[in-house]
């Protein structure tokens, strides 16, 4: 028997927004988003997810007002965060630095660095040289200590991401 997705009985805040990035894949979509993918053939490759639960995903994420299809070249869609989106932010740095913290032997995969002055950020996005809180667009992720040498497995993404890369900006040309 499939788990219900609503917590109709649930009046909290948690609740609801476990209504719209509860799910399996969710958040990791939205983290995909904020390194910058924007075609559904990059979230795949990436993610290794399926289609149909990608579509699905895709599209509670838009129903949701977190992501937006945009228009791209040759009649197809993309995907970018909404401004609603990008608030989930610092939601999704606390979830990566306390699974770095306790699960990641070797060390975080990604670092952030603020992009004006290249100082680390700590845990809740705050820069090492200058001390301010940084927003995510002067964010840049780096390649971590945990990331492990390339492979001939790499997705096109994985490989794109072993370079210092500003958050939300699309990893292509």
């Amino acid at each position: 028997m499939a788990l219900p997705r609503y917590y109709t009985q649930q009046a909290c805040g948690l609740a609801r927004a476990l209504e719209v990035v509860g799910e399996r894949w969710t958040l990791l979509i939205v983290r995909d988003a904020f390194y910058g993918l924007r075609r559904f053939g990059e979230f795949t490759a990436h993610l290794e997810i399926p289609r149909a639960v990608l579509t699905e995903r895709l599209n509670r994420l838009v129903e949701a007002d977190v992501l937006a299809r945009v228009p791209a070249a040759a009649g197809r869609s993309e995907y970018e965060l909404t401004a609603k989106g990008r608030t989930l932010w610092p939601v999704v740095r606390s979830l990566m630095s306390w699974g770095d913290e306790h699960y990641a032997v070797a060390g975080p995969r990604r670092l952030f660095r603020h992009a004006a002055d290249d100082g680390p950020l700590d845990e809740r996005g705050i820069c090492a040289v200058c001390g301010r809180e940084i927003a995510i667009g002067d964010t840049v992720v780096v390649p971590g200590p945990g990331l492990g040498p390339p492979s001939d497995d790499d997705d096109a993404v994985s490989a794109a991401l072993r370079d210092p890369h500003r958050m939300l900006e699309p990893l292509r040309d």
